[in-house]
């Protein structure tokens, strides 16, 4: 079964993991897995061979909005760290959601090379109550322009009129919520 066929497949099932694990995860500058760890192996159902060299986005499922990705890497590519919720997709359909923290990597004389991310256990009434109504407010703006780079950018949008709205960065809303 292709990649592409494998990332159609969702079986609605949530997988979880204890609150004392943490998933790494570590990539080149362009997304390409350089490590991962055994949380992550078993949580997305890969073998190590499988994933390293991989684009990270092996695991994206299709209700996260590419708006937060969107976030995500300018942030990073700006040199900061950011924290998200984020559901990823498990090779099998499976789903987990985690809250992640990504940071660039960076060589002793300050350049960037490359990034890594620690997920922990997601603090599960966030999610209910505010991450998946915000996310599928996300996803409906993405979906309901012709143009997905538009769609994106009007839900990037949002998110930013919401946090000018309540005064805070990402990192500060995401921590607003409760972690």
């Amino acid at each position: 079964m292709s990649n592409l066929t494998q990332k159609k497949i969702l079986t609605g099932v949530e997988r979880t993991f204890d609150a004392s694990e943490i998933i790494v995860t570590k990539t080149d500058l362009a997304g390409k897995m350089t490590y991962c760890n055994r949380t992550f192996l078993k949580l997305a159902g890969y073998e190590e061979k499988e994933c390293l060299g991989v684009q990270h986005n092996l695991i994206r499922h299709p209700d996260m909005p590419r708006s937060v990705f969107k976030l995500l890497w300018d942030t990073l590519q700006a040199g900061q760290e950011i924290f998200a919720y984020v559901n990823n997709r498990s090779k099998n359909g499976d789903h987990y959601w985690v809250l992640a923290h990504v940071t660039p990597s960076f060589s002793a004389n300050g350049e960037v090379l490359g990034y890594h991310s620690n997920r922990r256990v997601p603090n599960r009434a966030v999610i209910d109550e505010h991450i998946i109504p915000l996310y599928a407010q996300l996803l409906e703006i993405e979906k309901s322009h012709e143009s997905p780079k538009e769609g994106m950018n009007n839900a990037v949008q949002t998110v930013m009129d919401l946090l000018q709205e309540n005064r805070v960065g990402f990192n500060e809303f995401m921590f607003s919520l409760g972690v």
